[in-house]
C-alpha cells in the first residue's frame, strides 16, 4: 500500500512539473502582450461629434423643452391660485378646480415622462453612432500599433497604455 501511495505521488508530482513546464511559454507571451485602454465617457463628452451630436439634440428637442418649462408655469399657477382662492370657494368650485388642476398634473407627468424617454432614446442613437466610429478607429489603431486587447470601463488604468487622446484626435479629423 506505501508503495501505491508512492507511485502515486511521483506520478502526480511529475504531472505537475509537466503543467508547470507547459505554462512557461503562456507566461513568456503573455508579458509580451500590448494592452491598451480607452475611456467611453471621454470618448462620449470630448469629442467634437459628441458636441454637434449635443447641439443636434438640443435644437431638437427646444420647442418641446419650452412647452413642457410653459405647461409646468401654467401647473404651478393653476395650483398657487387654488390653494389661496380655496377657503372662499365653494364645494362644487372647490372640487372642479382641485379635479382640473389634478388633471393639468397628470398630463404635465405624462408629457414630461414622455419627454425624457425620447430625449434618452435619441441620445442612445447618437452615442451609438459614434461608439461606431470610434470602435472603427480603434480597431486600425491597434492594428497598426500592435494592441492585442484594448479595454474600457477599468477601475484604474495607467496613463502609459491609455490610449484615449489618439482616439479622440482621429475621430474628430474623420468627423
Amino acid at each position: 500500500m506505501l508503495k501505491t501511495a508512492s507511485a502515486t505521488m511521483t506520478k502526480y508530482l511529475a504531472v505537475l512539473a509537466l503543467g508547470w513546464c507547459a505554462l512557461a511559454p503562456v507566461q513568456a507571451q503573455t508579458s509580451a502582450s500590448r494592452i491598451a485602454w480607452i475611456s467611453p465617457e471621454r470618448i462620449y463628452n470630448e469629442s467634437k461629434l459628441a458636441k454637434l451630436a449635443g447641439e443636434k439634440l438640443q435644437e431638437e428637442f427646444k420647442s418641446r423643452e419650452k412647452a413642457m418649462n410653459e405647461m409646468g408655469a401654467r401647473l404651478k399657477t393653476a395650483s398657487e391660485k387654488l390653494e389661496a382662492d380655496a377657503p372662499t370657494l365653494s364645494e362644487a368650485d372647490r372640487v372642479k378646480r382641485q379635479r382640473d388642476v389634478f388633471e393639468l398634473d397628470k398630463e404635465y407627468q405624462r408629457r414630461q415622462r414622455e419627454f425624457r424617454e425620447d430625449l434618452s432614446q435619441r441620445t442612445n442613437e447618437e452615442r451609438q453612432a459614434i461608439s461606431e466610429k470610434a470602435t472603427k478607429i480603434i480597431k486600425q489603431l491597434a492594428n497598426v500599433e500592435g494592441f492585442d486587447i484594448v479595454l474600457q470601463d477599468a477601475v484604474w488604468a495607467s496613463p502609459r497604455i491609455d490610449i484615449t487622446d489618439k482616439v479622440l484626435s482621429a475621430l474628430d479629423k474623420d468627423k
